[in-house]
């Protein structure tokens, strides 16, 4: 049977804590990673008195971080992520789409979304449509579509419509309705 001690966090630990809160863990992860590290100590009435404004601070960091999340994932909604690979005949990928490649082509697009933000949960190998949970925390939440297409589609439909020169694309609902406005004003005139 696992026993759970206290400890201060020194730092600020995901998943964990804030620096400066007293925390129950087992022994072994205390014993293992956030004693070794310098992350906790033992705590003591003065350390935590001392630590109190460092606490305060990062307090108001995380709030500010959250607030930054939230609307990020406010503007997630209706993104279709359109990435080129190539593939075989039968639409598997030479490779995989990983959660880098999600990432990267995210913050391309002008997103700023990290690696563990995506929550894949396994590569993408094979062509075609794939909702991908993109999550901060424990609640902060959103999906957005990912469409893996083929290289080889692509090069054969280049002749038809002018190349962008990038591998991926991001698109959203208003991108989506600003393209349809503009083509039938031109119809139009």
């Amino acid at each position: 049977m696992a026993k759970n001690i206290e400890l201060l966090l020194v730092e600020s630990v995901e998943n964990l804590g804030l620096v400066g809160e007293v925390v129950r863990v087992r022994a072994g992860y205390a014993r293992n990673y956030l004693l070794p590290l310098g992350m906790a100590e033992f705590p003591t009435e003065s350390r935590i008195a001392e630590l109190q404004s460092a606490r305060v601070e990062a307090a108001a960091k995380a709030d500010a971080l959250r607030e930054e999340q939230e609307s990020i994932l406010g503007k997630l909604g209706g993104i279709v992520l359109t990435l080129r690979r190539p593939t075989n005949d039968k639409g598997i990928l030479y490779g995989s789409v990983s959660q880098r490649d999600i990432s990267d082509a995210l913050i391309q697009g002008g997103f700023n979304i990290g690696i563990s933000a995506v929550r894949l949960s396994v590569a993408i190998r094979r062509t075609g449509d794939y909702e991908v949970p993109i999550q901060f925390g424990k609640e902060l939440r959103e999906s957005i579509t990912v469409v893996v297409e083929s290289e080889s589609v692509i090069e054969e439909m280049a002749d038809d419509a002018p190349e962008d020169g990038g591998d991926a694309a991001v698109e959203t609902a208003a991108d989506a309705g600003a393209e349809e406005a503009t083509e039938s004003a031109a119809d139009e005139s």
